[in-house]
């Protein structure tokens, strides 16, 4: 990581725990600990992005998690969709702040007008059953899912797969013992 991605990165951390004095970001035990619980958990993602992605949509982005930190670490451009309009101050400020290239769509996932990208992203949003619903409108043709998830994610899974064909890679966490990343490729409702 660069010396310029790096201090982004501290600057999006220091407006964090500012912003979180008054607005629920992140919990407030998490503080001593942003860097690695929240930063470090959403940098695993870097790696794993396919090469050619020139864009990525990333759901409940909240405090900005994973989306607005990938946005930053890649330069890759973001569309942050959050519903809550102090998060999505929040976010906007942090985008300010860093330079990051992110735009914020303040509106429910439903209902936002997000052409679909070839990466969506999403960290503790909803189960898979419930999530990939709100993720397929936004994913474009051969487009791949990165979710951060949870001890459950096995179950969430086989409840899925009633509705919806897919590829799902589970890679551990890095940063959490009991989480996993799914990597989700070949997208489709069943049947």
């Amino acid at each position: 990581m660069t010396a310029d991605t790096e201090a982004r990165l501290e600057r999006f951390v220091a407006l964090l725990l500012r912003w979180n004095a008054t607005l629920n970001l992140i919990a407030p035990g998490d503080a001593p600990v942003v860097r690695r619980r929240h930063v470090e958990d959403s940098l695993q993602l870097v790696p794993l992005i396919p090469a050619g992605v020139d864009r990525a949509v990333d759901l409940g982005s909240g405090g900005g998690f994973p989306g607005l930190v990938l946005a930053i670490a890649t330069g890759l451009p973001f569309d942050l969709i959050e519903s809550d309009r102090r998060k999505a101050s929040f976010l906007r400020s942090a985008i300010l702040e860093t330079g990051a290239p992110a735009r914020v769509h303040a509106c429910r996932i439903e209902e936002a007008g997000v052409a679909p990208a070839s990466l969506v992203t999403a960290r503790a949003l909803a189960p898979l059953p419930r999530l990939l619903p709100l993720a397929a409108p936004f994913l474009a043709e051969g487009g791949t899912c990165l979710f951060l998830k949870g001890a459950r994610v096995e179950a969430e899974i086989e409840t899925a797969r009633a509705d919806w064909r897919m590829d799902v890679e589970t890679i551990p966490s890095r940063t959490d013992p009991a989480g996993c990343i799914l990597r989700i490729t070949g997208l489709a409702r069943a049947g």
